[in-house]
């Protein structure tokens, strides 16, 4: 069986991986006992996914583990602010402070008619020999004007975000419903098409 090291310490995220990757041994962080703190300082989401899979197999490394590491970056970007938030999403008005975050985003698009946005992640899959395959997804919606319901619940942005797909803000989703079409789900998906397409060669 595959070992499997999620490169963050957000429990539903591991949750979501461990759903995904059935097949896999999936480990968090704190199952390794990883405690560092990881900066990000890519100007990419490449870039920071590939910074915090690297710090963690580095660590991995130090005991002989073998075990590949899978590390995401991601964020809002919006067009008609020139892909802001982006990569700045989880900073863009305060260190991880959603609300004046969300605020920020919502009064730099007062009287914008253009509200097209979409979700991206970027994942990174690094194995012990140093190779890597990146997979990106993406979900696409547009702006609010105004905050949705649960804001107080909800994750980052997903206030002010209404889902293409699923007609209405992630906010007001289910977790089931946000999955089926988020940016995340859609990297894995991948990742694992270019890992089969690799067995193929």
């Amino acid at each position: 069986m595959e070992k499997i090291v999620i490169a963050t310490g957000n429990k539903h995220k591991v949750e979501e991986y461990k759903a995904f990757f059935e097949d896999a041994e999936v480990l968090s962080l704190k199952d390794i006992g990883f405690t560092a703190d990881i900066e990000e300082t890519g100007e990419t989401f490449f870039d920071n996914a590939f910074i915090k899979a690297k710090a963690v197999s580095d660590f991995l490394a130090e005991f002989g583990d073998d075990a590949a590491v899978i590390a995401d970056d991601s964020g809002l970007c919006i067009e008609a602010l020139d892909g802001e938030p982006g990569v700045r999403s989880a900073r863009y008005a305060s260190d991880h402070n959603k609300e004046l975050n969300r605020k920020a985003v919502l009064e730099k698009m007062k009287g914008k008619k253009n509200r097209k946005a979409y979700f991206i992640c970027v994942l990174v899959k690094l194995y012990p020999n140093g190779e890597y395959i990146s997979a990106e997804g993406r979900t696409y919606g547009t702006i609010l004007t105004k905050v949705a319901k649960n804001a107080d619940q909800a994750f980052a942005y997903d206030s002010i975000f209404k889902s293409d797909d699923l007609g209405k803000p992630f906010s007001e989703s289910t977790i089931e419903e946000k999955n089926s079409v988020s940016h995340r789900i859609r990297a894995m998906k991948r990742l694992l098409e270019i890992e089969e397409e690799m067995k193929s060669i």
